[in-house]
């Protein structure tokens, strides 16, 4: 009887540190054989219309899963794709983002089966990262009943929840509000991709325009 291949796990073969750069050379070639000048506009243009502030899971690179060039988006990732109002590194990249490239669009993008949002209301300690984590619970506490047995579907929701709140908090940084009074024309989304479908969706939390303080 022939074993049903369907449920066999997929085990990807490892890759050794030298072999990145092999790879490397034969992405680089594909690209240029696709188009003779592609490196030489790409080095000489950054103008996105996008800042995407997403997740630092390896399953979620930004410009991949929009289907965007490299170019095309302006990235910063963390885990749990949080917006700590004294992460002067999160709060550079916004800035320039905003006030020198002139993005139009903040999409903070979260995932479901999201590691951070589960350590966040596991009851584990796990160390430096449960400090950055205290947004995720605190989304928790306020809106959620469950304090124990947390299930996937309630997983995700908190994961949908945190995203929503992470638009409001950037939303009220100064650097939006200043944004927003000049006159810019900018607006924050909020996102959450499937891992087991490879779709994004629209939380419907988009904000722009001038918030109060």
């Amino acid at each position: 009887m022939r074993a049903d291949s369907s449920h066999v796990p997929y085990k990807r073969s490892p890759v050794m540190i030298e072999d990145l750069f092999v790879r490397n050379k034969a992405w680089s070639a594909e690209r240029k054989a696709e188009k003779a000048d592609y490196f030489e506009r790409l080095s000489t243009l950054q103008q996105p219309d996008y800042l995407w502030i997403g997740c630092s899971d390896s399953r979620v690179p930004a410009n991949v899963i929009a289907g965007l060039e490299p170019g095309e988006v302006f990235v910063h990732r963390n885990v749990a794709n949080l917006i700590h109002p004294a992460d002067l590194n999160m709060l550079s990249v916004v800035e320039y983002a905003v006030h020198q490239l002139g993005v139009k669009h903040i999409i903070i993008c979260g995932h479901y089966g999201c590691g951070g949002i589960r350590a966040a209301v596991s009851g584990e300690r796990f160390g430096l990262i449960d400090h950055w984590l205290q947004p995720v619970r605190d989304v928790a506490d306020r809106q959620f009943s469950c304090r124990e047995c947390w299930s996937d579907t309630d997983l995700d929701r908190l994961c949908e929840a945190s995203v929503a709140a992470q638009v409001e908090r950037l939303a009220r940084t100064p650097t939006l509000q200043a944004a927003w009074q000049a006159g810019k024309d900018v607006a924050i989304h909020g996102w959450v991709y499937g891992l087991q479908d490879g779709l994004l969706s629209d939380l419907k939390c988009t904000v722009r325009g001038v918030r109060g303080g």
